[in-house]
């Protein structure tokens, strides 16, 4: 098994080595937790281009060490072009998920990175933002090994994405999908990186980079702007949070999942479950999740939208009720409507304490599949989450944020511990970060076997279609026949199958030690000194 590592003056988490090393790279060379995140997430849109990039949005967690978390929230709104009549006089009865018209929002990710530098500015963070960049404008240019991750995903979703414009020319080898191993490069995003690196971040939105961009976008036929790219910003918003047994659990609110995470913790921890990994722990969070879904499907959408306040949820009265709903016994029934997504997250704690919990996706693996020619940049598909039905609870509207599964958490524990972790996953970030929290915080398991241990999925992840319960065979055949007697649909999968999800965690004592945990599912690593 995987053991643990420890340090004491700084580690970064993420679901590629390369990307991890780039960020402690950072750390060594005097940078805080903010400064790693940037190269680390600069460099994992460079080396897992399937996953993110600087198409997609992002969401931070920031602990500073003292006072209130703070939150960024990076996602990108509709553009001022894309309503329900755009698409209806297309002929379209639905968004399409890949293709120019699914390139619809704002790409929030790059004014995630800036508004986060504005924060590490005010604890004195210093390194040039050149520096931040460089690993990843050097993988772009010279190029990474494919990952096994990549070779499937492209080979798998090829059908659906080669004649989106730009994607052949930048993911196909002379039009055949690249083996694991071969060398893969992307120029074109090299010398974008650079241009960020010279004239700053916000020439993605307003400057020379936003008027290539929007041009590519209108010539390959998205309903994407100069306009829409102008008037985006990353907001500063508050953290929700839960009160635990332990501590304080943290994440991001609406129009993310968050509440749907905490909402999870709340209603678990009221079920008096005692031990991981049996039948009471599994039925009980499987069923913790489907009270927190029916929430998040019922009320999350951009904030500007709802109708109720996302702590209604989350009050001790609220958490009994939905506690007291769920049957020990049995498996309630679940056919509610999925939500697909990938992602990566990454964490970062410095010397000084202060940790980052960050996570950024395109939405699906490859996002909208459209790659623009003179950036390199892949755009994410985040819109298509969007409802052509005016009366649906997340329909369409120029200037609408989408619904988001991404969300990082972080918890505060009384005994004075800071934990940032997560996981990409869509439906399952949820119910994979309780199974890290619980697993080490309320019953004890070292921090890498937490992650290592064997999981399960309520739901749809990246790219599959499935909303029953799939469960990794590395459970007891006691406890998956137990679960078949409560009425759960079971699907039983391989172990690590990358349908769970890429998790992660770092954790920081009060003793100054720092532990950290990468999953094995991934191709990522923890990287610290």
């Amino acid at each position: 098994m995987l053991q643990t590592p420890r340090v004491t003056r700084g580690m970064v988490v993420a679901p590629h080595h390369l990307a991890a090393q780039a960020g402690l790279a950072v750390l060594r060379d005097g940078g805080n937790a903010i400064e790693a995140m940037v190269a680390a997430a600069s460099t994992i849109a460079a080396v897992y281009p399937h996953m993110n990039g600087l198409g997609g949005d992002n969401f931070w967690l920031i602990d500073p060490g003292k006072d209130t978390p703070i939150a960024i929230d990076a996602c990108g709104a509709a553009a001022g072009q894309a309503s329900i009549a755009f698409y209806r006089e297309h002929g379209l009865a639905a968004i399409p998920s890949r293709g120019p018209l699914a390139a619809n929002t704002v790409a929030g990710a790059v004014s995630g990175w800036r508004a986060a530098l504005e924060v590490s500015r005010a604890w004195g963070g210093r390194l040039p933002l050149a520096r931040l960049l460089e690993d990843a404008v050097a993988y772009a240019r010279d190029g990474i090994a494919v990952t096994r991750s990549q070779h499937t995903n492209t080979l798998i979703k090829r059908p659906e994405i080669e004649d989106v414009p730009g994607f052949a020319d930048t993911f196909l080898a002379q039009g055949a999908v690249p083996a694991i191993g071969d060398l893969f490069t992307n120029p074109a995003l090299a010398n974008t990186l650079e241009q960020l690196a010279k004239a700053g971040l916000d020439d993605f939105y307003r400057g020379e980079l936003a008027q290539s961009l929007a041009e590519d976008l209108e010539r390959a036929g998205s309903p994407l702007a100069l306009g829409d790219l102008n008037g985006h910003e990353a907001r500063r918003v508050a953290p929700l949070d839960v009160a635990l047994r332990a501590g304080t659990a943290y994440n991001l609110p609406p129009p993310t999942q968050g509440l749907a995470s905490l909402i999870l913790l709340g209603v678990f921890e009221r079920l008096g479950v005692e031990g991981a990994d049996g039948l009471d722990y599994v039925h009980g969070l499987v069923e913790a999740a489907k009270c927190a879904f029916r929430v998040r499907d019922a009320h999350v959408t951009d904030p500007a939208y709802m109708t109720r306040e996302p702590r209604d949820f989350l009050t001790g009265d609220a958490l009994d009720a939905m506690a007291a709903s769920i049957d020990p016994k049995r498996a309630a029934p679940w056919g509610a409507a999925a939500k697909p997504g990938d992602t990566v997250w990454l964490g970062a704690i410095d010397g000084e304490g202060r940790a980052v919990s960050f996570i950024q996706s395109l939405y699906w693996e490859f996002g909208s599949g459209l790659v623009l020619p003179e950036s390199g940049v892949i755009w994410q598909n985040r819109g298509t989450s969007f409802s052509l039905d005016a009366e649906a609870a997340n329909p369409l509207t120029p200037g609408r944020k989408p619904f988001h599964t991404i969300q990082p958490a972080l918890a505060r524990l009384d005994d004075g511990r800071v934990m940032a972790y997560g996981t990409m996953g869509g439906e399952g970030q949820p119910q994979t970060q309780a199974m890290i929290y619980t697993r080490h915080i309320n019953y004890g398991q070292e921090l890498q076997a937490a992650v290592t241990a064997p999981r399960w999925l309520l739901g749809r992840t990246w790219g599959a279609v499935a909303m029953n319960l799939r469960i990794e065979n590395r459970f007891p055949e006691e406890v998956i026949a137990a679960l078949r007697a409560a009425g759960h649909d079971l699907e039983v999968v391989g172990p690590f199958d990358e349908v769970m999800g890429h998790a992660g965690a770092l954790l920081r004592h009060p003793s100054g030690i720092i532990e950290g945990a990468a999953d094995p599912r991934g191709d990522g690593s923890v990287a610290g000194f």
